[in-house]
């Protein structure tokens, strides 16, 4: 995936994130998400493989879900988790609030 303007889709029950998420670029990613959060009925998978970008606005806007979801009663879950991604997660003690981010989650190819 070469870097671009983020995009998020929901597609077979995932939530696919694409590109390089900014802090100018993340609050309308964030409320494009929340859209799509709200339109589903079950639980959700957030599939960051696409993802180009490792920072912390990224984490936020996934806590930001993550929170939307909850008072839904959705879990989520993330999958395509880069190694850059999952070790600033760690680093903030985030880790272990976002299914998917430990060790054995992460994606190798990232």
């Amino acid at each position: 995936m070469t870097s671009g303007m983020p995009r998020v889709q929901l597609s077979d029950g995932a939530l696919i994130v694409s590109g390089e998420v900014t802090p100018d670029t993340v609050v309308s990613l964030r409320n494009e998400g929340e859209k799509l959060i709200r339109s589903v009925s079950g639980d959700l998978v957030i599939d960051l493989d696409g993802l180009v970008t490792a920072h912390s606005v990224v984490l936020s806007m996934l806590l930001c879900w993550q929170r939307l979801a909850r008072q839904a009663g959705i879990t989520l879950s993330f999958r395509g988790v880069s190694g850059r991604l999952a070790s600033l997660a760690a680093l903030s003690n985030l880790d272990d609030q976002l299914e998917g981010f430990g060790p054995e989650a992460v994606h190798p190819a990232h």
